[in-house]
């Protein structure tokens, strides 16, 4: 019986490894474009092919490859809150009468009332703060002065692994001289912040209790 028990533990311990988040794929650095084949000397002082950069620009990002750092100042907080309330009374009354063959009648029990109410509340509140930067590398550059840009950062720590995942649009005016932006300016910005390890692993619920979360009718 220990000779069976020992696949199902190895399975079980395969299935938990293989819930861990892993980074997704895709966001490795851009490379730049080759360089153009050398230009037969013409005589000419002046050559863009040299590495011309004008003044007002200098070294700033703004080819594809070249490195922006994306400085990461997110801070959202949200609140919600419903209410509601109702009620209802109704009542009805008959009185017999007198005289006659119903006259034995009492009338008070020819009466009836009801009243149903019915009062909810609910609240929610949430609030997340992210800060840091991380570098990425410009992938694209469109025509209308703007720039997708894509990358990560890892940290392959003592419990674990970590990683910051960046993407979105940004517009090159923006970025400043030391090639720093704010994630406020960036466009469709996707930023996904997560890890793996032991710490991760404990703060998450396990598979079984998942199941019988699911399933538990209370």
């Amino acid at each position: 019986m220990k000779a069976n028990a020992f696949p199902i533990a190895l399975g079980i311990i395969a299935l938990a490894a293989c819930t861990q988040p892993q980074p997704k794929p895709g966001f490795a650095a851009a490379l730049p474009a080759p360089p153009p084949a050398p230009k037969v000397a013409d005589g000419a002082i002046f050559d863009m092919a040299g590495g011309y950069a004008p003044l007002y620009t200098g070294h700033r990002a703004h080819a594809v490859g070249d490195p922006v750092t994306i400085v990461l100042t997110e801070s959202m907080s949200t609140s919600k809150s419903a209410g509601s309330k109702s009620g209802r009374t109704g009542s009805i009354g008959v009185t017999p009468p007198v005289t006659g063959p119903l006259s034995f009648i009492n009338p008070s029990s020819l009466n009836a009332s009801g009243t149903t109410s019915f009062k909810g509340d609910g609240s929610a509140n949430q609030s997340s703060t992210l800060a840091g930067e991380v570098s990425v590398t410009i992938v694209e550059v469109r025509s209308n002065g703007t720039a997708l840009v894509r990358g990560e950062k890892r940290l392959l720590l003592s419990q674990g692994e970590e990683w910051v995942q960046v993407t979105g649009i940004v517009r090159l005016s923006d970025i400043d001289a030391d090639n720093r932006i704010a994630s406020s300016r960036v466009a469709d910005a996707r930023i996904e912040y997560s890890g793996n390890g032991a710490v991760g692993r404990a703060s998450r619920e396990g598979w079984l209790s998942k199941f019988f979360s699911a399933v538990s009718p209370f």
